[in-house]
C-alpha cells in the first residue's frame, strides 16, 4: 500500500503558556499550552523559537498560529507553529480571522555571529552544558536571540582544554571557557545596544 497522503490545515489556537520542551538541555523545540479543550505540545518554527526564548513566562495568556494535520499512524493531530502572539484572555487578534499560513511572518534579521560550542562529552563533563545555558541566558537578556546563533557541533579537538568554542566570523577560540565569563566574552564580540560583527582576533592565555 503507498502512504497515506498528508492533509495539513491551518490552526489557530488560544492558551496560557506551561512550559517549553528542550533538546540537548538547551534548545527550545516544542511549547506547551493549555487550551479550552485541554493541553497540547506544539513544536515550533525556527522563526517561532527566536521570537519566544526569553520572552513567554508560564502562566502567559498566547495565540499561536501554524498548520496542523493528522498522524495517521498514532491516530493523533499534529501541531507546528509559525507565529505566536501574546494576548489577553477573551482578546482575538487580528490575525485569527485570517487563515494563520497566510499571516506574515518577519523575517529574521541575518545571524551577525554564531557561536560554536562543542557537544562532545569531555567538554560536556568540564562545564559546556552551563555554558550553552548561560549564552542563552546571556542573549536572550541582551536581545540578540535573532543576531547569534549558538551551535553545538563535534569535538574541536583540545579536550583536556574544554569547555571549548568558537566565535564566528572572526574565528576567535576560547579554552576552559567558565560560564560566569560570557558576559565578558559577549561584550567584547557583540557591544550593546548596537551590536556589530567582531574585527579583531581576541585571544586568550
Amino acid at each position: 500500500m503507498g502512504k497515506k497522503c498528508k492533509q495539513v490545515s491551518a490552526f489557530s489556537l488560544e492558551g496560557r503558556f506551561l512550559s517549553f520542551e528542550l533538546e540537548d538541555g538547551y534548545k527550545i523545540k516544542r511549547l506547551n499550552l493549555a487550551t479550552a479543550e485541554g493541553e497540547v505540545c506544539i513544536k515550533l518554527s525556527k522563526e517561532a523559537r527566536a521570537s519566544v526564548r526569553g520572552v513567554l513566562t508560564p502562566g502567559d495568556w498566547i495565540w499561536v498560529f501554524g498548520e496542523q494535520y493528522l498522524d495517521p499512524e498514532l491516530e493523533a493531530v499534529r501541531y507546528k507553529a509559525f507565529l505566536i502572539k501574546q494576548a489577553a484572555p477573551g482578546q482575538t487578534p487580528a490575525l485569527a480571522a485570517q487563515p494563520p499560513a497566510a499571516a506574515p511572518v518577519a523575517t529574521p534579521a541575518k545571524p551577525v555571529a554564531t557561536i560554536l560550542v562543542c557537544q562532545k562529552s569531555d567538554c560536556q563533563k568540564r562545564g559546556g552544558k552551563a555554558v550553552c545555558q548561560r549564552l542563552q541566558q546571556e542573549l536572550s537578556d541582551r536581545g540578540l536571540t535573532d543576531q547569534v546563533v549558538v551551535k553545538g557541533v563535534g569535538c574541536m579537538k583540545d579536550c583536556k582544554a574544554g569547555p571549548n568554542l568558537v566565535v564566528m566570523p572572526s574565528k576567535a577560540r576560547y579554552s576552559r571557557i567558565n560560564a560566569s565569563e560570557i558576559p565578558a566574552l559577549l561584550d567584547a564580540h557583540l557591544p550593546t545596544p548596537a551590536p556589530t560583527p567582531a574585527t579583531e582576533v581576541l585571544s586568550r592565555s
